[in-house]
């Protein structure tokens, strides 16, 4: 397989196409973060890379692309809010692929908190796929707030094309108080 070095970016759409009333909105922030020379986050964004899905393709273009994405992409940024819906859309298929045939590592931003210490507290939130690749220990995960410079530590650090200490071997890892002190979010 070629070197992959895309990000791969995976949020609820909440069943609307109104990006102010769905997880979009946070992927929005993140482009913005990604763009502007403000900001210290840098990553190429798989979705950037392929051709646009239209609203009104089918069922399985949009599986297509999102597959054709994936299999260029070192890891995915799965963002979860208070929102996010446990059996719903896309998402699930997109954790699934992620994990079960790209092995791709996901880091996990939650929105609303400034540092992630024990991941198993917010399971609540997970959507059913993260949730079974948990249990079973399938998926390969760190856990974060959805803050610009913990998501760019974990997009820098964790990858397929990582080695050494930067290997995620399992589905609960956080990064400890002391980072989220040296990022100014404790």
């Amino acid at each position: 397989m070629a070197y992959r070095n895309g990000t791969y970016i995976a949020f609820d759409g909440q069943g609307t196409t109104d990006p102010t009333k769905s997880d979009m909105k946070y992927y929005g922030l993140l482009q913005r973060w990604n763009s502007s020379k403000r900001y210290e986050l840098n990553f190429s964004d798989s979705h950037k890379k392929t051709y646009q899905v239209m609203d009104s393709s089918s069922k399985k273009t949009l599986e297509n692309r999102l597959m054709e994405r994936m299999k260029n992409s070192k890891n995915m940024l799965l963002i979860l809010s208070d929102e996010t819906n446990y059996n719903r859309g896309m998402l699930n298929f997109e954790i699934e692929k992620a994990v079960d045939y790209y092995k791709i590592p996901i880091i996990v931003a939650y929105t609303g908190y400034d540092y992630i210490l024990n991941a198993s507290q917010l399971s609540s939130r997970w959507p059913k796929a993260l949730e079974e690749r948990i249990k079973n220990k399938t998926a390969c995960a760190i856990h974060v707030a959805f803050k610009e410079k913990s998501i760019m530590e974990a997009i820098n650090q964790f990858s397929v094309n990582s080695t050494g200490d930067n290997v995620l071997d399992g589905p609960l890892y956080t990064y400890n108080e002391s980072a989220y002190e040296k990022w100014g979010y404790k």
